[in-house]
């Protein structure tokens, strides 16, 4: 297998010149003035390079974090390109609100050329979805298990598929999805052009572009564990029975839009209820939720009939919301993977933002992994309304021979809280 890898830190830069547009990459002028309506100027760096690439029938990994701007790196060229020629497009996605959002940005394109798309995702009738198979419709976008239970009962016909898309690809290798997704792309005719994209590529996802794609160009906008540039960040170690209390300041000091996660479902329930309790109203998203139910948390979270959002990693996927000020990491992710993926649900769209962490004392080794991802140390705070009883530094562990513990005590002194 044959890769090409483009220069980051040189797209970034050419992309913020000020005469960078649409114009140029290939782009037919009916998806130009399209996106002109929709007052898209400048392309994102994933899609100054993906572009021209995907509208010239090549097969591309995609290196990008989230937010930036990767859904239309693949949904313009796939319009265009079926447009001229026969056959379906399909993209698959880990989770049932990231499919919906794509279903939604590809509706902005796709209805210009009469082309029909269907969302297929669990917890949605499958009658509906049948129906709305039954119309031919040219783009499909679907979670891998429910697409799946359509191609078993032949509502789906994998051999008409021309174009595919596996969206954060990593995430669903994560999510434990590679045996439905080995078996889809089995199903699927070997002639067709394959996009992948992914915030990491960890070895699966290279044996997934050896075995199933035709000499994959590789675009890397940002490094594995790159977190987003406009994003400050900050960690509390303050003690488990203290979160609440410090959420509670928090809360009261930043007045915009708050996306917090949550480790469990169980816990996001209850810091939920515990934030109405402080008089801030709240949703949650998460397994347990029904479709309709997390629809209407994710809408609600947007219009901003709810100020905080209380989410577990599984259901943050697909929030693609504009303006959130602040992600607070209640409870520290499981895989340090998904800090770089929690934090960059705010400073989306060029706006800027922040993010909050709390660890408990006993986490040290926890936060370790997320420095050395991110290639950086998080700034600590305390808050200066809350006792510094409740705060702590990190509790002794038995480390590893190649970590000293003076340079950990050292590195965890409090700093003064900035804000």
């Amino acid at each position: 297998m044959t890769h090409k890898t483009l220069n980051a830190d040189s797209l970034i830069q050419e992309n913020n010149q000020p005469d960078r547009s649409f114009y140029g990459l290939g782009i037919a002028p009916k998806i130009l003035d399209i996106l002109g309506r929709m007052k898209f100027k400048i392309p994102t760096p994933i899609q100054f390079k993906a572009i021209p690439l995907a509208i010239e029938g090549r097969d591309v990994i995609g290196i990008a974090q989230t937010g930036t701007g990767k859904t239309h790196a693949f949904a313009i060229p796939m319009v265009q390109r079926l447009a001229r020629m026969k056959g379906v497009g399909l993209v698959i996605a880990p989770t049932r609100e990231l499919a919906i959002q794509i279903d939604d940005a590809f509706q902005g394109i796709a209805q210009s050329f009469g082309m029909k798309t269907v969302c297929l995702i669990g917890g949605a009738p499958m009658p509906g979805q049948i129906q709305a198979l039954r119309k031919n419709p040219r783009i499909v976008i679907a979670t891998p298990g429910r697409l799946i239970d359509h191609m078993s009962q032949w509502n789906f016909l994998p051999n008409e598929v021309v174009m595919l898309v596996l969206d954060e690809a990593d995430r669903m290798l994560d999510m434990g999805f590679a045996p439905q997704i080995t078996k889809i792309l089995k199903f699927l005719p070997k002639n067709r052009q394959t996009m992948l994209f992914s915030a990491t590529i960890p070895k699966e996802i290279m044996q997934i572009a050896a075995s199933y794609m035709k000499l994959p160009v590789s675009v890397e906008i940002a490094p594995s564990g790159t977190t987003v540039e406009l994003v400050t960040q900050e960690l509390f170690i303050v003690k488990k029975e203290a979160k609440l209390r410090l959420l509670n300041k928090l809360l009261a000091q930043y007045h915009g839009s708050v996306l917090l996660f949550s480790r469990t479902k169980h816990n996001a329930r209850k810091i939920t209820m515990s934030i109405r309790d402080m008089g801030y109203s709240a949703a949650e998203i998460h397994s347990n939720r029904s479709l309709g139910q997390r629809r209407e948390a994710l809408d609600g979270f947007k219009s901003g009939r709810f100020k905080v959002l209380v989410a577990t990693d599984i259901a943050s996927r697909g929030i693609d919301v504009i303006g959130i000020e602040l992600v607070i990491n209640y409870d520290l992710p499981e895989d340090a993977e998904n800090y770089v993926h929690r934090i960059g649900r705010t400073a989306r769209a060029g706006c800027r933002g922040h993010a909050i962490s709390f660890a408990t004392p006993d986490q040290s080794r926890d936060v370790r992994d997320i420095e050395k991802l991110i290639r950086s140390t998080l700034p600590v705070s305390k808050h200066p309304e809350i006792p510094f009883e409740e705060f702590s530094e990190y509790r002794q562990e038995p480390l590893r021979k190649d970590v000293k513990r003076h340079h950990i005590q050292k590195r965890y002194k409090f700093r003064p809280h900035s804000h």
